[in-house]
């Protein structure tokens, strides 16, 4: 009998040490998540290091539909500063209770029974999500003119606000895709897929997601044919790689040409892997598009970069996807119908003003 609860209290000691190991194993990997949402400090100040991206295609859909809801009302309810309010409870997961937050979250705040103000003084990462998802989501919904047809096929500007980014694949061609990103990577070197995958056919127009600049084009031996796209505000910069061999981009792009979401920039193909260019070395023909945020300068090329997760940002742009036709001549893809982004010309008339 002696030994039976010899061997019980020593099989609960064990139990309680195990229980300890784990709780401190717990706490150092929540010690990990918070160091990863300090600033450090630089040449223009202090600046983010690091964002998680979590946020769901519903929380990303409700917030937008109560942003565009209210825009006429008393109170603009603005779809990232809920979001950063359910990051902010949540430490950056979003859950299924996320949307139900967010929706009781805009409640109180059209009813005026409070304020964000009131709500958050006391978050301690309020401001951290809300300018991370700011740096994600910041040129995406506002105001802007877009061409409609009537039934008569005649053509007219209509001022909107919504939505005024675009899925990167035009409307009416099929791809497929899947969440992919941070899988493993060989060529060259082992390394993650800082990326999202969209599988399609060969020449399938690309979609520029977000008005901005040319900032980077030709071949990378990883890429292939690429295209590099800064926002206008910098803190983004999209990737699309992998584009077709003899016939990439649009005619008329160039390193520093401005470019309006919905334009088409560029053509799905499989080039890439190889140092030589023009060649097709992957296997699968497909639209490769990265979301890089920078919010310091030093953070554009080397181990300082962040790239984020974008397959629910892919399926939230769905919504809005860029009809096209073809130019039998030039065998180039166009938009059926043009768009006046503000920030466009914004930026236009800020260069005028640094040359004149």
């Amino acid at each position: 009998m002696k030994k039976i609860c010899y061997t019980v209290a020593i099989i609960i000691i064990s139990l309680l040490l195990i229980l300890v190991c784990l709780l401190k194993s717990g706490r150092s990997g929540r010690e990990e998540k918070m160091s990863a949402i300090e600033v450090s400090s630089g040449a223009n100040g202090d600046y983010i290091k690091w964002v998680d991206f979590n946020v769901t295609y519903e929380a990303l859909c409700a917030a937008y539909d109560l942003d565009v809801a209210s825009y006429d009302e008393e109170v603009h309810l603005n779809w990232i500063e809920l979001l950063a309010y359910a990051g902010a409870k949540s430490g950056g997961s979003f859950g299924k209770d996320s949307v139900p937050l967010i929706q009781k979250l805009a409640a109180e705040l059209s009813s005026g029974e409070s304020t964000l103000e009131e709500l958050t003084k006391d978050m301690k990462y309020y401001n951290y999500y809300c300018e991370a998802y700011e740096a994600v989501l910041g040129g995406m919904v506002g105001e802007y003119e877009i061409e409609q047809a009537d039934e008569n096929g005649k053509k007219s500007w209509k001022k909107v606000y919504g939505l005024k980014a675009f899925s990167p694949i035009a409307k009416g061609f099929e791809y497929s895709d899947y969440d992919d990103f941070g899988s493993s990577r060989s060529y060259g070197y082992k390394r993650q897929h800082l990326g999202h995958d969209m599988m399609g056919q060969i020449g399938t127009p690309v979609i520029c997601v977000e008005s901005g600049y040319v900032e980077a084009l030709g071949w990378n031996q990883y890429g292939g044919w690429r295209i590099g796209i800064r926002s206008f505000d910098g803190k983004r910069y999209y990737y699309y790689a992998h584009l077709r061999q003899n016939f990439p981009y649009a005619l008329n792009l160039e390193e520093g040409s401005v470019v309006t979401a919905g334009d088409v920039i560029g053509y799905m193909g499989h080039t890439g892997y190889s140092k030589k260019e023009n060649v097709n070395n992957i296997e699968t023909v497909h639209l490769h598009w990265g979301l890089q945020l920078i919010f310091d300068e030093s953070q554009k090329e080397g181990n300082k970069e962040i790239w984020i997760d974008c397959y629910a940002l892919t399926r939230f742009l769905y919504k809005n996807r860029c009809l096209t036709e073809k130019n039998e001549e030039t065998k180039e893809w166009f938009r059926s119908f043009q768009m006046k982004d503000p920030a466009v010309a914004e930026y236009k008339n800020k260069k005028e003003k640094q040359t004149a």
